[in-house]
């Protein structure tokens, strides 16, 4: 184990030190919120030779695809040729969804629909991402979290309900066109608020009045979309928290560079982390529950611990350089296994086989100074703007991240249309008095960009009285990430 130490403590003293658009870079280019077609299929990967190797989701355990350690070649040889010998499933579905075939990185979802990362008892949700944990009627929106409902145009909601065109909102309930609120109900256009009540523009009223205001208002319904613009603008704040240097976050201590993270200490360049015992995570993306020391890593949550330079890790513990983990721990370069201890490119090993030649491995790697490095980066199967790291900081540049060795997305994604139907400009369409024939057109918006409207969207468009979305749904995740 003293060995071990040697090599965790390189590891951790390379990634205190990295600078945040490089973590940016190196790791959220590894979640894509986007999809696209594979022959017949819907697929997470875009169609490329980096993915060489797809099928369905029976093959989530690959304990029959390993390599022996060749010690000729570099690390990241042996790691590339087991990646494309390992069966990717087309989507990462998983645990008892229904009718969420259009979902990915879903975990106990019903009825889910272009939704990224959703988890745990997620009904009726479409086009949003990371929504967590007995939350239902979700739409356009990022980052829900924890018993929320009827959400419409969001970003960072938790425990709240019939919250509409906000942000950063925290046990509320009816709230529109608002920022930073907390213990709220019945406020509008308002910023920096506690315990508000039928407030608007940070102004309270009687409850009739306010009620006549919030009619008027709401009666206006073709300007919903540029208020959204308007408030998002708003800058977020701390709440309940001591010596972190950026801001909008919850109950967390001694954190420096990060965005959206709530009860996390002693931590550096982290996106996203949830619930209870959170800490000493660096150049890591979300994480949850009782999760602990993470170096350089990519999803990781339900207790997952000592983590490092990994992606997609649940419930495990002592994880070198793996990919889509469950249950295990002691394993370097594994990918796909559940249930497992001591492998090494999945392959199974005694505790003393596997410490040895652990030490081998990362004594060859660390005089190849490459040790603390993350996944290669020609390696990466997605683009690069389709992916968390453009949409967090869209200054990359084609030219920039190509160089490096990243893919991009030069065209448009091809929509096909089928002769009969028909297809509307969003300009030409009453966004306010719409009727059930609108689930039969293809709308097309401003930058000629196609999308549609199914079923449940339009029911819950009705029963909250909300108008068209008018841009295409790319483009609404896209405003989410306007800091």
């Amino acid at each position: 184990m003293a060995k071990l130490d040697k090599w965790e403590n390189i590891i951790k003293e390379k990634r205190m030190h990295t600078p945040f658009r490089d973590f940016v870079k190196e790791i959220t280019s590894w979640t894509v919120l986007n999809l696209y077609k594979h022959k017949w299929k819907i697929c997470r990967y875009p169609d490329s030779w980096r993915v060489k190797n797809l099928d369905t989701k029976e093959s989530q355990n690959a304990s029959n695809y390993f390599l022996d350690y060749d010690f000729s070649k570099w690390f990241f040889e042996n790691f590339k040729d087991l990646f494309e010998k390992t069966p990717l499933q087309y989507m990462l579905d998983f645990w008892n969804n229904e009718n969420s075939d259009f979902a990915d990185a879903a975990f106990w979802v019903k009825n889910a629909y272009l939704t990224f990362v959703a988890w745990f008892w997620i009904e009726n949700v479409a086009y949003s991402a990371f929504c967590y944990l007995n939350s239902s009627n979700i739409y356009n929106s990022f980052l829900i979290q924890a018993n929320c409902n009827n959400i419409y145009f969001w970003a960072w909601i938790i425990n709240s309900f019939n919250v509409f065109y906000s942000k950063y909102v925290n046990d509320s309930s009816n709230i529109w066109f608002s920022t930073n609120l907390i213990w709220c109900q019945e406020c509008i256009f308002c910023n920096w608020l506690q315990n508000g009540k039928y407030f608007f523009q940070n102004k309270q009223y009687e409850k009739e009045e306010y009620l006549e205001i919030k009619k008027q208002l709401l009666g206006k319904k073709e300007e919903f979309l540029n208020n959204y613009k308007f408030i998002s603008k708003n800058e977020p704040i701390n709440y309940l928290s001591e010596n972190v240097n950026w801001k909008y976050n919850i109950k967390c201590h001694n954190v420096e560079n990060w965005y959206w993270i709530n009860n996390t200490s002693n931590s550096r360049n982290v996106i996203i982390t949830w619930w209870d015992g959170i800490y000493n995570f660096y150049d890591s993306f979300d994480a949850w529950l009782n999760s602990s020391d993470f170096y350089w890593v990519n999803w990781a949550w339900s207790g997952a611990k000592n983590i490092y330079l990994s992606t997609q890790i649940d419930q495990s513990s002592n994880i070198y350089y793996s990919y889509f983990l469950k249950n295990c721990s002691f394993c370097i370069w594994c990918i796909w296994l559940k249930n497992k201890s001591y492998c090494i490119f999945n392959k199974q090993y005694s505790k003393e086989e596997w410490y040895e030649l652990a030490d081998k491995i990362f004594a060859q790697m660390d005089s190849d100074w490459i040790l603390w490095e993350f996944f290669p980066w020609s390696l990466n199967p997605f683009y690069f703007n389709d992916t968390m790291a453009y949409l967090i900081d869209d200054t990359f540049t084609k030219e920039e991240v190509e160089k490096e060795g990243y893919l991009w997305r030069n065209e448009e994604i091809k929509v096909d249309l089928s002769e009969w139907v028909e297809v509307v400009n969003v300009k030409d369409l009453d966004i306010v008095n719409f009727d059930e024939s609108i689930l039969k057109k293809v709308i097309v918006d401003n930058n000629w960009n196609y999308y549609k409207i199914i079923k449940m969207e339009y029911d819950f468009l009705k029963k909250h009285n909300l108008p068209l979305p008018e841009i295409h749904w790319l483009d609404r995740i896209k405003l989410w990430f306007k800091f």
